[in-house]
């Protein structure tokens, strides 16, 4: 980025910003909110990575800020002094470390040097956030450039007798010893301090080390050899089946820190395919479990479910978390776009082998599966270019760009030791569940298909559908977009036709020729979504439509 692009579009913007608000002069809470514009800068990805609510630093740094006069002229505000000295230092910086261009970087070293009043009290964060800043930009240059004091040559004394005892006064009443004070050189010979040589590679943020919790996970881990005893015990399927659901949470929740661990450890293109292939394990691992035991209508309702939840269920929860904080939220319509974009793809090759079905005539059972195992060609490949698209061709667009990454929280060792244990564990629960399900859907009524459209995919992916409405909620609703319809995605291009194929390694052949209904199910809310991601911007009442939505499906698949 170049000195004028960085150093201009910044006072642009950051004097957008103050005339729009009516604000007599343009200061560093301008130049700061200005970088945050752009939600996929250097500047916004560190800050929300350091744990910082951005819209709420955006609108807090407007706020208690001078204004004009109501009857004032309508001028442009005039750049202050204290911003001046915060542009010029970063330009001094960049050519301290031999670059003849002011990168984003350098600005935002200035600004978090030395923030006063409100702006530094939105930095604080939790107490952690600006120090986890400076130290992931390293030691940022002083935005006040040290003065070299410069001795001024003694005057001549003059002779006291010529002059008269009242003029002579004051001067001897000045002559008392004082605090001797340098002098302010003249601004030619002001020296400003060059910065020290440092590193450019990314640092990594320390996690700030938060309150203890009451420590849930370890208590629903218990769940996990209860479970195991009442199955070895013969107790009632219900009391199996209930106790695998909630054994299957906490494992799901530790298989996805372990992969988030691993990903942060071997860089983006290496940790993005790391999170991408076991996403969904959870899920996936229930699955095949399931076609082990030939529920092949369960695991196509699970499928539809997952895809329907994340879209609806936990995009409507993300809207509200984000809108109780900020009335309007906005995100990066363009990233919404093409995820929007790679579902409605999925879902069409979820649809064709359904008209294919309806449009054939008589069923031909050998005709659908080859379909559908072609289907699953084209998804698959489509999913690994997708893969390529994000994470190497086209990774900037997707904020993939050398940002500072959070410490991982637990070493490379750990992290597959854990990632191995949950997955077994997820699989022994997994079984539990699918050998007791048939028993639970008699004992209360329920069908196979709701048991696949609401209760497994909320299981599979509650540890991920958390982490969404968390992330959302702190005001990263882009992340939280990107959760939710990535894995819609990911279960549309990937777990389906990768079951397709495992079937048929395990003697129960499964097509994608899925029910009318859930095939109509899925293109309202792929239709829904594109609707709603059109405009770049939402609020807590599109989140309650839909909810509303979600609602109204599972009552429907109550009563199939």
């Amino acid at each position: 980025m170049s000195d004028g692009t960085t150093v201009e579009k910044a006072v642009a913007a950051a004097t957008d910003l103050a005339a729009s608000h009516r604000h007599n002069f343009v200061g560093t809470e301008h130049l700061l909110a200005g970088l945050l514009q752009n939600s996929e800068g250097l500047a916004a990805t560190l800050i929300a990575k350091a744990g910082i609510d951005l819209d709420g630093l955006r609108a807090g740094l407007m706020q208690g800020l001078r204004q004009a006069a109501a009857d004032a002229a309508d001028t442009r505000p005039l750049v202050s002094r204290f911003a001046e000295r915060a542009l010029e230092t970063a330009k001094a910086a960049a050519t301290a470390a031999g670059r003849a261009d002011v990168e984003e970087r350098d600005l935002l070293q200035v600004l978090i040097a030395q923030p006063k009043g409100r702006m530094a009290q939105l930095l604080k964060g939790d107490g952690n956030a600006l120090v986890a800043l400076r130290a992931a930009l390293g030691a940022p240059p002083s935005s006040r450039p040290e003065r070299k004091s410069v001795e001024r040559p003694e005057p001549k004394p003059k002779n006291p007798q010529a002059e008269p005892k009242a003029a002579r006064a004051p001067r001897e009443r000045e002559a008392k010893p004082v605090p001797k004070q340098p002098a302010a050189p003249p601004r030619a010979q002001r020296i400003v301090e060059e910065p020290e040589e440092r590193d450019h590679r990314p640092l990594r943020i320390a996690r700030p080390i938060p309150n203890k919790p009451f420590p849930w996970l370890l208590l629903l881990l218990l769940a996990v050899p209860a479970s195991v005893a009442l199955k070895l015990m013969n107790a009632p399927d219900v009391w199996v089946f209930m106790t695998a659901c909630v054994a299957v949470l906490p494992l799901a929740g530790l298989m996805g820190d372990a992969t988030e661990s691993l990903a942060e450890r071997t860089g983006p293109t290496l940790g993005g395919l790391l999170n991408a292939t076991f996403g969904n394990a959870a899920e996936l691992i229930i699955a095949i479990m399931a076609l082990r035991a030939g529920l092949v209508d369960l695991v196509k309702a699970s499928i539809t479910g997952s895809i329907l939840g994340n879209l609806l269920l936990i995009l409507g929860l993300s809207f509200i978390a984000a809108g109780t904080r900020t009335p309007v939220v906005k995100f990066n319509r363009t990233n919404a776009g093409m995820s929007a974009a790679m579902l409605a793809l999925a879902v069409i090759g979820l649809v064709f082998p359904a008209l294919f079905h309806a449009a054939h005539g008589p069923p031909n059972a050998t005709a659908e599966l080859y379909l559908s195992e072609a289907v699953s060609v084209i998804l698959i490949v489509t999913y690994l270019l997708s893969l390529l698209f994000s994470l190497k061709t086209h990774r900037a667009l997707f904020g993939g760009g050398d940002h500072p990454a959070i410490e991982p929280k637990w070493g490379v060792g750990m992290a597959v030791l854990i990632l191995a244990l949950a997955t077994a564990g997820i699989v022994v629960e997994s079984e539990l569940l699918v050998h007791s399900v048939q028993s639970v859907t008699a004992t209360f009524g329920l069908t196979q298909t709701f048991v696949g459209l609401v209760i497994v995919p909320i299981i599979g992916n509650a540890a991920e559908h958390a982490t969404a409405i968390v992330v959302a909620r702190k005001g990263q609703i882009d992340l939280a977009l990107q959760i939710a319809l990535g894995s819609s995605t990911q279960v549309a291009l990937f777990v389906a036709p990768v079951l397709v194929f495992l079937s048929l390694a395990l003697g129960t052949e499964m097509n994608l020729v899925f029910p009318v209904f859930e095939v109509a199910a899925l293109a309202v809310a792929s239709i829904v979504i594109a609707i709603i991601t059109l405009d770049g911007e939402t609020h807590w009442f599109e989140g309650a439509q839909l909810l509303a939505v979600y609602a109204m499906f599972a009552a429907a698949a109550f009563f199939i």
